[in-house]
């Protein structure tokens, strides 16, 4: 494939892969420790958020963050979680894995995300007890409106920043606009450690069962002080405590290997956001004169941070023109994430209530996209611009 979707693994690859050998040669111990929890403080710095729990995967957080919501009675079987239509299998997954009922948002067609007068017109119909809304592709929707509509209604908003790391709009970065946001650190991510995710949360409570869920349900990463609370009602002693569980959980654990690399890889994370952006613009002013193509509106947003380059086509029509162009310039391209959810196989199979999607819908028959990232060299931006070009 002569431009991928991702041309290395890791950003700085070859330096990275040597710090990484050198780190697994030396190191006497490779389960979770000093270097997860140092992970962990770094990027919760980074989004500007009191804490972060790292995950083997951002699946894994999705997974986890739901069920210690069930475990904290913030949600209970059979409660409505709304989500974005537009997104992955691992956002909705969880929904109906928990005993919740997925509820699809459609999105804007101008700015491929959720936006609140989206949510607003579902909210017509039924009520919702939750929203776990996706910043699709290195956009968002318009958060800050979000957020009020779903304090307005007594909604808890959730938010899957897995491809949108970076963003800013109104002020902050997304992912902290709701109770809680999930993060991937999956290959071909805006940065990575082979596999990872993480939770940020500023709630101290589901923090710290969060960890708990994490970790087989029993208490031994969380603080002492709360182990000794934890403890109390079951009248467990020290020795006890090492095989005692306390709430319903999985082991999501990562390794040190994943929370070395993160260290490793968000030194450089800034810098791959400013090359994305700068990749971005060039491609952006070329759909800009191409009255076939449909630019993506963010006028909301302070800072995009392009997970990759969607192109939107004016009709399925001129989709499949543009499609046959970047296949016969070898350039790897892929549907905007998984299209309309409720056409998935396994979506139909568990949930029987269905709804009208035809934004969604439009997204998925008009658009794709294809790789933006720093090892783009001029000549990769000029083939991409020019299956860009009217």
């Amino acid at each position: 494939m002569r431009i991928p979707l991702m041309k290395h693994a890791f950003l700085e690859e070859k330096e990275t892969k040597k710090k990484l050998a050198e780190f697994i040669v030396s190191s006497d111990m490779f389960s979770m420790g000093k270097y997860c929890k140092m992970f962990e403080e770094q990027f919760a710095q980074y989004q500007q958020s009191k804490y972060a729990v790292l995950f083997n995967s951002g699946g894994s957080a999705n997974l986890a963050l739901l069920q210690a919501l069930k475990s904290m009675g913030k949600l209970k079987e059979g409660d409505k979680v709304g989500f974005s239509a537009l997104t992955w299998s691992t956002n909705v997954m969880p929904i109906i894995q928990m005993g919740l009922i997925p509820v699809p948002i459609d999105v804007s067609t101008e700015t491929i995300n959720v936006m609140a007068d989206n949510l607003k017109e579902r909210l017509q119909e039924t009520d919702l007890q939750a929203f776990f809304t996706t910043n699709v592709l290195g956009f968002a929707g318009d958060l800050e409106q979000i957020a009020a509509l779903c304090k307005e209604r007594g909604i808890l908003l959730l938010e899957d920043n897995c491809e949108s790391l970076g963003v800013k709009l109104a002020g902050k970065k997304t992912g902290n606009f709701g109770l809680a946001a999930t993060f991937s650190f999956y290959v071909a991510h805006h940065m990575s450690t082979i596999e990872g995710g993480m939770i940020c949360t500023d709630d101290e409570e589901l923090y710290n069962l969060l960890k708990i869920t994490r970790a087989n349900g029993w208490d031994r990463n969380v603080d002492p002080d709360k182990q000794a609370q934890i403890r109390k009602p079951y009248q467990i002693d020290e020795f006890y405590a090492k095989y005692s569980f306390f709430e319903l959980g999985f082991n999501l654990r990562p390794t040190e290997i994943t929370g070395f690399l993160g260290i490793e890889q968000l030194q450089y994370l800034e810098q791959n956001i400013a090359v994305r952006n700068h990749n971005y613009a060039v491609f952006e002013s070329v759909i800009q004169e191409n009255n076939e193509l449909l630019p993506v509106q963010h006028a909301h947003i302070s800072r995009i941070s392009p997970f990759g380059l969607v192109i939107m086509c004016q009709s399925p029509e001129l989709r499949k023109k543009y499609l046959e162009r970047f296949i016969q310039a070898d350039i790897e391209i892929r549907p905007v994430i998984a299209g309309n959810m409720q056409n998935q196989p396994f979506y139909k199979k568990y949930v029987k209530q269905l709804y009208a999607l035809p934004n969604t819908d439009f997204v998925n028959q008009c658009g794709f996209y294809c790789g933006n990232y720093p090892e783009l060299i001029d000549e990769d931006v000029e083939t991409i611009c020019g299956c860009l070009r009217g």
